[in-house]
């Protein structure tokens, strides 16, 4: 099991922030598990955690379509901030627009952080969903 200090779920819907939670308690130890509505909520977390000196979320799962700030605008604003350690950021969708996919995919290319990319609904949570592989890159 995966110890994990912080998670972030950046998802309007309940149903699939219930499913995601269920999904980690078999594969990570987590005390600081926050749940956000939509991405202004989550941003302004951050932003008061790194100002207060305390722990950026190591995983987020972060919604695309969400009212306020949606997944891609939260990204472009987690990108602008100055963290030293990279996040892991599990975008996930219910959207089949193929523009998505190659947007996240442009992202990638531009983005310190772990981007994964994931429909929904989730089935199963991956061990590459909670761990950085290659700190390196």
């Amino acid at each position: 099991m995966k110890k994990v200090n912080s998670i972030f779920i950046v998802d309007d819907d309940p149903i699939t922030v219930f499913g995601i939670r269920k999904m980690l308690k078999p594969v990570a130890i987590c005390e600081d598990v926050q749940i956000f509505q939509n991405g202004k909520e989550a941003l302004d977390s951050i932003i008061q955690r790194m100002e207060g000196g305390g722990d950026i979320p190591e995983v987020i799962f972060l919604d695309i379509n969400m009212p306020i700030m949606d997944g891609w605008d939260f990204l472009d604003e987690v990108m602008k901030l100055n963290l030293s350690e990279k996040i892991i950021i599990n975008m996930i969708t219910s959207s089949i627009d193929p523009l998505d996919y190659q947007k996240w995919n442009e992202a990638k290319a531009k983005c310190l952080h772990i981007l994964n990319f994931k429909n929904k609904p989730i089935f199963k949570i991956e061990p590459t969903d909670l761990d950085c592989i290659d700190l390196a890159s």
